[in-house]
């Protein structure tokens, strides 16, 4: 029978680790699979080897020790490579905490609400004791979805086979298993993933597997590593201040989601041509921007006084903070909403809004109204550039550009970003 072995040619300079080989037999005969790892991931097919070479090399055509006034962009296919987008979801998304809801959500006992964060499905719940708890939301089983959407449960029960998991993540019941050796309850519980709650947030941190997976962090602890010392002005900012939650909207973009958070990080550059009905409260010569470890804050003052009617959305002054990699938190006046940017592929991506308010306004409809009506406008504004701009990136006229001053935020994202995808 003929051996067919399957190898790859690694560059020394990703100085991969071969981790094991298997040989199995298809139609052309007996075939050899190394698996090599890089980082944290494992790459079973060898030509993924060589893929990482070629996304190594589009991660150095950006330069980060660059300064702003003389660097360049990014080059397009980091928007537009569906390898660099596969790359990135490890090298960005997983290790790092990353906001994915609110803590309302898990508020009571049995509260529960699911998520994705890549190829990541979790599910959040609190338990009868009160303690929130998140894992991997996959059955143990034949790795079926467990849970779906958000609400409460006394208990999870797999829809595929009846598997029944209890909210601290063990198997409490396994179906039609008698007779099966060597198989114990104990083992087969749900995998579990950091969770944290800042504030009005909750966190979860994908990682692999430790002896303190599943476990609450501490507030200092997570505001160290997730907002390191802009947690000062953060909280200063009315951010941690306690609000009521008004609404969830989704928007489902065309576009990459690096797109959508460069539109956040232009420090106001877009606002004058593209959200006029915006810029009209804002008073664009007091824009600042002050940035962090991970972290970047732009502050712009009202620029128009309150309407005849009393309508006043934007008051005296707001506050835009944008947390690495994916999550942006606005305050202005008595609102906060936050946007959550979800990757879903190489050109799209969904964003999650959720409004919060100052609690002596939570029941005045009109008010509300018409404030998520002006949000909603410039949303969709924003849609339409990012979409456009996403065209662009994959036009053959467009390689790289370059940065104004006031993109300082951007330039900030992009030396983060590059920290995290060089090998």
């Amino acid at each position: 029978m003929m051996m067919t072995t399957l190898t790859a040619t690694v560059p020394e300079f990703l100085t991969p680790t071969l981790k094991s080989t298997t040989r199995y037999f298809n139609f052309h005969g007996e075939v050899s699979v190394s698996v090599y790892q890089f980082g944290r991931r494992r790459f079973h097919n060898p030509s993924r080897v060589f893929a990482v070479s070629d996304i190594n090399k589009l991660v150095t055509e950006f330069d980060p020790n660059i300064p702003l006034e003389r660097a360049s962009t990014p080059p397009s296919s980091w928007y537009t490579d569906p390898r660099f987008y596969s790359f990135e979801l490890d090298r960005v998304f997983y290790g790092g905490w990353q906001a994915v809801g609110y803590s309302d959500q898990i508020k009571e006992s049995r509260d529960f609400f699911t998520g994705r964060i890549g190829d990541v499905e979790f599910v959040v719940c609190r338990d009868d004791n009160g303690k929130i708890h998140a894992f991997h939301n996959v059955c143990s089983h034949h790795a079926s979805i467990l849970a779906s959407g958000n609400g409460k449960k006394s208990c999870f029960v797999c829809p595929y086979h009846g598997w029944t998991y209890s909210l601290s993540g063990s198997l409490v019941k396994a179906t039609r298993m008698t007779g099966i050796e060597n198989f114990a309850l104990s083992e087969m519980g749900l995998k579990p993933l950091k969770v944290a709650v800042w504030g009005p947030f909750v966190l979860l941190k994908v990682t692999q597997a430790t002896s303190r997976d599943g476990e609450v962090e501490t507030d200092g602890l997570v505001a160290s590593e997730w907002l390191g010392t802009s947690v000062g002005r953060l909280s200063q900012g009315g951010v941690a201040s306690p609000l009521s939650f008004i609404c969830r909207r989704e928007y489902t973009i065309d576009c990459n989601w690096k797109v959508f958070c460069d539109n956040y990080l232009d420090g106001g550059y877009h606002v004058p041509y593209a959200h006029k009905g915006l810029m009209s409260g804002l008073d664009l010569e007091t824009y600042s921007t002050t940035i962090f470890e991970k972290v970047s804050i732009q502050e712009c003052g009202g620029g128009s006084k309150v309407g005849e009617d009393g309508f006043d959305r934007l008051g005296s002054q707001a506050l835009y903070a944008f947390v690495y990699p994916n999550f942006m938190i606005n305050r202005y006046g008595p609102w906060m909403d936050t946007n959550l940017v979800l990757p879903l592929g190489p050109r799209k991506c969904k964003v999650v809004f959720d409004y919060f308010l100052d609690p002596s306004l939570k029941d005045d409809e009109a008010f509300i109204k018409r404030s998520l009506e002006e949000s909603e406008r410039v949303q969709i504004e924003d849609v339409v550039l990012c979409e456009s701009v996403q065209r662009g990136l994959e036009s053959q006229a467009y390689d790289k550009g370059r940065y104004a001053l006031v993109e300082k935020p951007m330039h900030h994202f992009h030396c983060l970003l590059h920290h995290n995808l060089k090998l």
